[in-house]
């Protein structure tokens, strides 16, 4: 429901696995096939001879240093920067308000709602359920308006349908509260803590 780059993630994340993959089967063959060491240090040979004559023809005038390593220190940077600014789009889209509306009664004003209250108010209607063994609520924006996603774990042989009915009602209850109908996303999951938890089994 967040504004998550997720397909730039799973296209980052598979060409760093393919690069470690193709490091892996490097070292591999480097260290157990005697021909791929003889080709390793023909080739990394080359590769620093020609590495050499380049930083030599690039030193600044009358000075021992190239200015290659200006430009890849400028690199480097420009690199972090993406990094930053990759990082900085993890997550976005959460909302701090449910409710942000003018009332233009005798008095005029504004009412507005955290998403803190319909979160707390949610996580407390469900905290200490034996048919459950977790559950998470959040506030997002979706389109310009706020919306809860309600994510709870079942416990072993809880009927799903019969939960989301359950969690369904609360969530009317809350509007109800509130005052507006608000959006929300119900994701019923299951983990290890569902498979392998110690609570009674819900018949």
């Amino acid at each position: 429901m967040n504004s998550t780059p997720r397909i730039l993630n799973r296209i980052l994340t598979g060409l760093l696995g393919i690069l470690l993959l193709a490091l892996g089967v490097l070292l591999v063959l480097l260290a157990g096939v005697p021909a791929a060491g003889v080709w390793w240090q023909d080739w990394a040979g080359g590769v620093w001879s020609r590495w050499s004559g380049l930083l030599d023809r690039t030193r600044f005038p009358g000075r021992q240093e190239s200015w290659l390593w200006l430009a890849a220190a400028v690199l480097l940077l420009v690199v972090i920067g993406a990094m930053v600014a990759w990082l900085a789009q993890q997550g976005k889209g959460r909302a701090g308000l449910l409710v942000a509306e003018e009332d233009p009664g005798e008095v005029p004003g504004s009412v507005r709602i955290g998403g803190g209250v319909a979160e707390q108010a949610l996580r407390a209607a469900l905290a200490g359920r034996p048919d459950l063994a977790g559950a998470t609520v959040a506030t997002y924006e979706i389109r310009g308006e706020p919306a809860l996603k309600v994510r709870v774990q079942p416990r072993s042989g809880v009927a799903s349908h019969l939960l989301a009915a359950e969690v369904s009602a609360l969530v009317e209850a809350l509007d109800a509260v509130v005052g507006k109908r608000t959006p929300v996303l119900i994701h019923i999951s299951s983990g290890a803590r569902s498979r392998f938890g110690r609570a009674e089994r819900v018949r």
